[in-house]
C-alpha cells in the first residue's frame, strides 16, 4: 500500500430539496452572480425559473453564460471570465452536469489570470486566485462537483485536457433533479462513473483493501442501478445511488494507496472527444473493453486483477483464470451494450484517418508510457483500430 495525503474542501449538500439552502450558501460570497448552464435542459425541467426566482428574491444580481458545450470550449470560458471582470461578479454558480460545471471552474480561476486561458489550462496550478464556485448537479455522471479538474476542449488545437485547477465550495446534489435525464445520457453518464473507478482499479497494487473495497462496491451499485434508472426513471433510490456513486469515483478516495496508473482510456477518449466531440461516455464505453482485452493479452501478468474484478465485481466463477478474466470483459461489453449506447466508432462515423496523430498526442503528458500496462504510439493505434 502507498502512502497518500488527499484533502477534499468541498461542503456536498446531498438530498431531495438540498437547493433551498442555496441563498444561505451563495450569500456567503457576496451578491453579484454568474449563472453558468448548458443548453437549456434547465429551462426545459423549470429549474431555470425556479432558480432565478430563489436569487432575485434574496436580492442577488444575476449574470448569465448559458450554451456550454458538452465538451466544453476554451472559447466559453474565455467568454465566462470576461463577463466576471466587466461585472465584478463575486462568486460563479454551475447549474448542470460535468461540463458546465469544468467550465465554471476554468472561469473562476480564469477570471484572475494574466495571460492566455489555454495556457492556464495546459499548465495548471492549484491555489491560484479564484472567484468561489458553487454547483447544483443535474446530471450523475463525471463527479466534477467533488474534484478540481476541469477538461477543457480547444477545437481550433483539436485538443482536450483536463486541469487541475479548483475545488467548488458548495455542490448540491438533489437525486430528484435527475429524473429528467435522458436514457442516453443516464447511461453514458453511469459509464463514466464506471471508466472514473476502473482507471484506477486497474492497477499493479494489489494490497490496499480500503480502495478495493470502495471500488467494487461503486462498480456492483451501478451495474445495479443503472438499469432501473432506465426502466424508472424517477425512482429516487436508484438515482440517489447513481449520484452517490458519481461523487465519490472521482473524488480521489477510490485511489487512497495506490499507484497512478495514468488513466490511459481516459487519455485515448479526450482524443476522441477533442477530434470528433463526441459523448465522454460513449467513448469510453466503446475503448474500454478493447483496451482491456489488448493489455492482457500484451502483458498476461496483469491475468489477476482481471480474475479479481470477474469473481468480486461480477460473480463470476472457474478454474481456468484465462477464461474467467476475458469472461468479466464480455460482461462489462454486455452492460454497457445492453444501456443502449453505440459500441464502436463505426457507429458514431468515425474511421482511421487520424489514429497516428491521437494515438501520439493521446501521450502527451506520458499518460500512456507511463500507465499500469505502458502503451506505445502502435499499441494506441491498435486499440483504436480494435474499435471501428
Amino acid at each position: 500500500m502507498e502512502n497518500y495525503v488527499h484533502a477534499i474542501p468541498t461542503k456536498l449538500c446531498f438530498g431531495k430539496g438540498v437547493t433551498d439552502r442555496l441563498t444561505e450558501e451563495l450569500g456567503r460570497f457576496g451578491k453579484n452572480v454568474l449563472l453558468v448552464y448548458g443548453g437549456g435542459s434547465i429551462k426545459k425541467t423549470g429549474l431555470y425559473d425556479k432558480l432565478m426566482k430563489t436569487l432575485r428574491d434574496g436580492g442577488f444580481t444575476v449574470f448569465e453564460l448559458g450554451g456550454v458545450e458538452p465538451n466544453p470550449r476554451i472559447g466559453t470560458v474565455r467568454k465566462g471570465a470576461e463577463i466576471c471582470r466587466e461585472n465584478a461578479v463575486d462568486v460563479v454558480l454551475a447549474v448542470g452536469g460535468g461540463s458546465t460545471i469544468d467550465c465554471s471552474k476554468a472561469i473562476a480561476v480564469g477570471t484572475f489570470y494574466d495571460g492566455d486561458l489555454w495556457e492556464m489550462i495546459l499548465n495548471p496550478k492549484m491555489g491560484r486566485k479564484a472567484l468561489p464556485l458553487v454547483d447544483i448537479v443535474t446530471v450523475s455522471a463525471t463527479g466534477s462537483e467533488f474534484d478540481p479538474i476541469a477538461v477543457i476542449s480547444n477545437p481550433e488545437t483539436n485538443e482536450k485536457f483536463g486541469a487541475g485547477l479548483l475545488y467548488p465550495a458548495v455542490s448540491f446534489c438533489d437525486p430528484t433533479l435527475t429524473f429528467s435525464v435522458p436514457p442516453y445520457h443516464t447511461a453514458s453518464g453511469s459509464i463514466d462513473i464506471m471508466s472514473h473507478i476502473m482507471e484506477d482499479y486497474f492497477s499493479e497494487t494489489p494490497d490496499s483493501d480500503l480502495s478495493e473495497g470502495f471500488a467494487e462496491t461503486v462498480l456492483k451499485s451501478v451495474i445495479q442501478n443503472l438499469p432501473i434508472a432506465l426502466k424508472e426513471p424517477d425512482n429516487y433510490s436508484a438515482r440517489a445511488n447513481l449520484m452517490a456513486n458519481a461523487s465519490v469515483a472521482c473524488s480521489g478516495i477510490p485511489r487512497y494507496g495506490k499507484r497512478h496508473s495514468g488513466w490511459p482510456c481516459h487519455a485515448l477518449e479526450h482524443e476522441l472527444s477533442a477530434y470528433y466531440d463526441i459523448t465522454h461516455g460513449v467513448g469510453l464505453a466503446i475503448l474500454t473493453p478493447h483496451w482491456m482485452r489488448f493489455i492482457l493479452k500484451k502483458d498476461p501478468s496483469v491475468r489477476w486483477r482481471f480474475v479479481r474484478f470477474a469473481r468480486n465485481v461480477w460473480g463470476l466463477d472457474g478454474d481456468d483464470e484465462d477464461a474467467l478474466a476475458l469472461a468479466g470483459i464480455d460482461a462489462l461489453e454486455r452492460f454497457f451494450r445492453e444501456s443502449g449506447v453505440p459500441m464502436t466508432l463505426t457507429e458514431l462515423g468515425i474511421g482511421s484517418e487520424h489514429f497516428v496523430d491521437m494515438a501520439k498526442h493521446a501521450d502527451i503528458r506520458g499518460r500512456l508510457t507511463n500507465a499500469w500496462v505502458p502503451l506505445t504510439t502502435e499499441d494506441a493505434v491498435a486499440v483504436f483500430t480494435d474499435c471501428l
